[in-house]
């Protein structure tokens, strides 16, 4: 035996760097199940079912293909509590020749790699993930010397890079490189929206189910029916159910919520391409196709596509260029702590009732319910940073730190200062009430703004504009909302601003 090779849980591909590196015959491929990655947020019972079932399967499948294999169960009473720990062992064992891995998502456990060559005793050698169409280096390399970095114009580069969506004379397809404009229907209930994707548990997903409910009863979410896929397979099998029942309709309503619907068109194929059960690339040449198949209008496909070349790799080139100083950003100095019915969903507050209620159902919440629900409300009532990030961390099956952090510090919390967004995401309850039918359903009257029936985004809107003057009150983009703040009766603002005040002293009644 010559090298091991570590393959982290959310690496679950053929083609991953590492294994392109090993030689089968001589080198031993380990994969592990520790309480240290499991444990160190409060990880929803269906990411810890999904990553645990589909690495055993995955380890499973590399056995069968003939690979040396060492997994490592996850075992509470075991004193290997760590990833090192496992590798320690191993090492000491086996004596390799060296430790072979692919560069992992998150700076936490990357600063912890690249120690191990000195704790370890043993070379480490660091792959590049190529399941990325942009390195680490030429983003950096993009991002040199500009003033302001904008996804649009990374976005451009990704298509002229991957050629998706490019005419022969290299324009993009429709004449238009963003079509979003296009895609802001608010849904009705027709057309009728598929039923997601389903896989029944087999026996090693089931022994996973039961694992995850003994030993983290007091995780968030619930295991109760899961249904995701667990191998590339079936990740190819929800793929095709996503182009075939959803793709149509996914630009004109990706930006709808439903009171009755959690899924709508939305693909849920993050969860496999964020662990490695899917590529990014070959899931976006299948959408494409559909387009030029006459399938798929083209609003809808170039909206999926921009989600994954453009907004999915720009925000980890964000986070790998400003790691890790990035994680303790908060420029506009949030400290309230999370309302604890983020945890219960126990709110009046239909729309907030709903997108975590469904996030707790089923690990998974469409991205304007993030945006524009759960993390608008956590923008007005200035929640510290940190604590929102930990729960958009610990609730969705598709959560990773590279991900995760800078939509939620950067896009959601404004807490760079307008780095990653030109302008916060702020808005009242009218913006929820024309994407939803929540509002119908609430016992707060979206409305109203200053009433006790009021509903809270309102005046809560208001406030954080004023509050934030010396912030905003100069962005081009927010010139209008203090025109209008500025409109109203000083009477009016008075009692906005009261409401406001009793919002935030009393957030956890709501």
């Amino acid at each position: 035996m010559n090298n091991l090779i570590l393959i982290l849980g959310d690496q679950l591909s053929h083609r991953i760097s590492a294994l392109q590196a090993a030689n089968r015959d001589r080198d031993l491929v380990v994969m592990a199940e520790v309480d240290a990655e499991a444990s160190y947020v409060n990880h929803h019972k269906k990411k810890l079912v999904l990553l645990f079932s589909a690495m055993r399967h995955f380890a499973d499948q590399l056995k069968s293909d003939g690979w040396q294999v060492h997994y490592h169960q996850y075992d509470p009473d075991h004193s290997a509590k760590t990833l090192e720990a496992v590798l320690a062992a191993l090492v000491a064992e086996h004596k390799p020749d060296q430790l072979i891995t692919t560069e992992c998502g998150e700076w936490r456990l990357d600063s912890q790699i690249r120690r191990w060559q000195e704790t370890l005793a043993v070379p480490v050698a660091i792959h590049p993930d190529t399941r990325f169409i942009a390195g680490k280096e030429e983003f950096a390399h993009w991002a040199r010397g500009r003033k302001q970095l904008r996804m649009e114009f990374f976005y451009r580069e990704m298509r002229r890079k991957t050629g998706l969506l490019m005419t022969p004379d290299n324009q993009p397809e429709g004449g238009k490189w963003n079509l979003d404009g296009d895609n802001r229907k608010k849904w009705t209930g027709k057309p009728s929206a598929p039923d997601p994707f389903r896989i029944e548990p087999d026996a090693i997903t089931r022994q996973v189910v039961t694992d995850v409910n003994k030993h983290f009863p007091d995780h968030f979410g619930t295991t109760e029916d899961f249904h995701f896929a667990v191998t590339g397979q079936d990740a190819e099998a929800a793929l095709e159910h996503f182009l075939d029942l959803a793709l149509p309709w996914f630009g004109d309503y990706q930006d709808a919520i439903s009171d009755k619907e959690d899924w709508l068109f939305h693909s849920i194929l993050s969860p496999y391409i964020n662990t490695g059960l899917l590529d990014p690339l070959l899931v976006c040449e299948a959408v494409a196709q559909r387009y030029y198949a006459n399938q798929a209008p083209l609003n809808a496909v170039e909206g999926f596509i921009r989600q994954i070349i453009g907004w999915r790799e720009f925000v980890r080139g964000i986070y790998w260029l400003n790691m890790p100083g990035y994680a303790d950003e908060n420029r506009l100095g949030n400290q309230n702590p999370l309302p604890w019915f983020y945890w219960t969903g126990k709110t009046g507050m239909r729309c907030m009732e709903k997108a975590i209620g469904a996030s707790y159902r089923n690990g998974y919440a469409h991205h304007i319910q993030r945006l524009m629900v759960t993390g608008n409300f956590a923008l007005l009532t200035g929640i510290a940073p940190r604590e929102i990030c930990d729960w958009y961390l610990a609730v969705y099956v598709d959560a990773y730190d590279w991900v995760e952090l800078p939509n939620t510090l950067g896009m959601v919390m404004h807490a760079d200062g307008g780095y990653l967004g030109s302008k916060p995401y702020a808005a009242s309850g009218k913006y929820i009430n024309r994407m939803s039918d929540h509002c119908g359903n609430c016992q707060y009257n979206v409305n109203k703004a200053t009433e006790d029936d009021a509903c809270p985004f309102n005046a809560l809107y208001w406030h954080f504009i004023d509050r934030h003057r010396d912030e905003f009150a100069k962005n081009p983009r927010m010139g209008m909302m203090y025109r209008n703040w500025e409109k109203q009766k000083p009477e009016r603002r008075q009692a906005l601003i009261a409401r406001g005040e009793w919002l935030l002293e009393n957030l956890d009644t709501l």
